[in-house]
């Protein structure tokens, strides 16, 4: 029988050459990536519509409290916040597993010129934060209108 010995300081990981390329991407490159790819679990999926009359934002944040949540605008950055709140156990009670997640968020957004900031409304309904950003009576599409040539 071949015994193995595997020494952390030996093999072909001792080359200066290799150490380099291994701590580059280990102290540089991979950090980032877990970082974003973690933002994105952390930051809730929006969808944006545009209306004739408005801008419909959709913000999928189940689990959340409609009372949790905080949209603010100020100059024309709309901010839309959310605060989980911790599930406290009854006493005798212990969790023996736990999917459920929820993280406390923020996103910001800039608004166009042609959003009615102090008239914005918003719902919470199964889960989703219905957000309408109404437009300025100019911004609203107009029908076609035939010019007659005389």
């Amino acid at each position: 029988m071949t015994m193995l010995t595997v020494r952390p300081e030996g093999g072909r990981f001792r080359n200066p050459r290799f150490a380099n390329l291994l701590e580059n991407v280990f102290e540089s490159e991979l950090p980032t990536f877990f970082q974003n790819e973690w933002s994105k679990l952390n930051t809730p999926s929006v969808n944006i519509k545009e209306t004739k009359d408005a801008y419909l934002l959709n913000v999928a944040a189940p689990g959340f409290a409609k009372e949790g949540f905080n949209i603010k605008v100020e100059d024309s950055l709309l901010t839309i916040s959310a605060e989980a709140k911790e599930e406290k156990l009854e006493e005798g009670e212990k969790m023996t597993r736990r999917e459920f997640t929820n993280q406390s968020f923020k996103r910001s957004f800039t608004l166009p010129k042609t959003v009615v900031a102090d008239k914005i409304a918003a719902a919470y309904e199964n889960g989703i934060l219905n957000v309408t950003l109404p437009k300025v009576e100019e911004a609203k599409e107009k029908g076609a209108i035939e010019v007659k040539i005389s």
